[in-house]
């Protein structure tokens, strides 16, 4: 048994190989409020004249992963305008990579093979997060948590072809291998995630932190493949920098400089507070005051998650993901996109709403019904209405 067990309830998987009790349900439960954020979107499309469908495969970035997998990296530049030269080097390998195999294996165009990926993968994702919910907590609550993850305000991202749900599928799988001390298969998905999105690397983060701890938990016993799990969990990230910084003729700066043109730098804080200040000044659309709630919660969240003294792997990844959002500069309206795989962060939120609703279903299904309800218009108007970068 992992040391990263909770203390409350601990539930391996069933010999049949079947998966945890529940999982079926909860899975519904994630693939029916995501199918009518589809079809809400498709409707909008529709009626704002596009065709029905349209912003599913073709919002914002997903244009620039589709463009990658049929042309391939350094054949799309553009100039903003401050002069700024953006490149797709900016966006991580595993998810074009997974569109163009697809898109060669099946005779279906790039949107679509980015969208079945998308699709396939934010299931797996529900699936990795209902595992570690009952292996710690039980069924309620990992049902819960797959619930609250799939109406978050910005899950419309894991319908849309983006690569989130690549990246919180192989970051719950880590995870989940971390949880049960299978310590190269963490590795190997960390190094996925690390391939997947620039803040993949809180899944090897979160692997290196758990192992040393396992390491002097055991006063220096070191467990069947444990090092080479955590050796294995930054190659992703660390060797796509690096061949980006090889690209530009500067190897360990370049990946940085291709980031800075999109405005995405370390400082600290200054551009969120300076953004927050702005906003508290002169107001803005909608998008921008959800975000700070959203951001700002998540905050709250995670201090919560520590006082409930959640495994140590999920608290590090979730943290490494707050803290990148928090330090990073660019556009606020997707910061809370980036925390979206951080679904550890909905573990104190799910406890508590199995404890208020156990004596009520109908206050269950009313808090279920609002979040869906708010979860699916939203979405749509981020994919559809909105003009700020998702």
């Amino acid at each position: 048994m992992s040391t990263f067990s909770a203390p409350r309830r601990s539930t391996s998987l069933p010999a049949t190989g079947q998966g945890p009790p529940g999982v079926s349900l909860a899975l519904a439960l994630f693939a029916g409020l995501r199918l009518a954020g589809i079809a809400v979107v498709a409707v909008v499309d529709h009626l704002t004249g596009r065709t029905a469908g349209k912003s599913l495969a073709h919002s914002w970035d997903s244009v620039w992963y589709l463009h990658i997998a049929e042309h391939g990296y350094g054949t799309r530049i553009r100039i903003t305008g401050s002069g700024a030269v953006q490149t797709d080097w900016a966006f991580f390998p595993l998810y074009p990579g997974l569109v163009r195999g697809l898109r060669d294996l099946v005779p279906i165009s790039a949107g679509k093979a980015g969208l079945l990926i998308a699709w396939s993968a934010a299931v797996l994702a529900a699936y990795g997060i209902y595992a570690i919910g009952h292996h710690l907590y039980g069924r309620a609550v990992a049902t819960t948590l797959v619930a609250l993850w799939a109406a978050l305000p910005h899950s419309v991202v894991l319908t849309l072809a983006y690569t989130e749900p690549v990246f919180t599928t192989c970051a719950a799988w880590s995870l989940y291998a971390v949880l049960k001390g299978r310590w190269l298969t963490a590795g190997s998905l960390a190094a996925l995630a690390g391939l997947a999105r620039p803040n993949g690397i809180a899944a090897a983060v979160a692997v290196a932190v758990a192992a040393v701890h396992e390491v002097i938990r055991q006063r220096g016993r070191v467990p069947r493949g444990l090092w080479s799990g955590v050796l294995l969990g930054p190659l992703g990230w660390v060797g796509y920098v690096l061949w980006v910084g090889g690209q530009t003729g500067d190897l360990l700066h370049g990946y940085f400089q291709v980031q800075s043109a999109w405005n995405s730098r370390l400082d600290l804080g200054v551009g969120s507070l300076r953004f927050v200040k702005s906003l508290l000044l002169h107001g803005g659309k909608v998008t921008f005051p959800v975000a700070v709630v959203v951001v700002a919660v998540s905050v709250l969240l995670f201090c919560l998650l520590c006082l409930d003294r959640a495994p140590l792997p999920l608290v590090v990844f979730a943290g490494v993901l707050l803290l990148l959002v928090l330090a990073v500069s660019g556009p606020f309206s997707s910061k809370p996109r980036f925390l979206l795989p951080a679904f550890p962060l909905l573990i104190p939120l799910a406890r508590a709403l199995v404890r208020a609703c156990h004596s009520s279903l109908a206050r269950a299904v009313l808090v279920g019904g609002t979040l869906a309800t708010v979860s699916v218009a939203y979405g749509a108007y981020l994919a559809v209405l909105a003009h700020e970068p998702l």
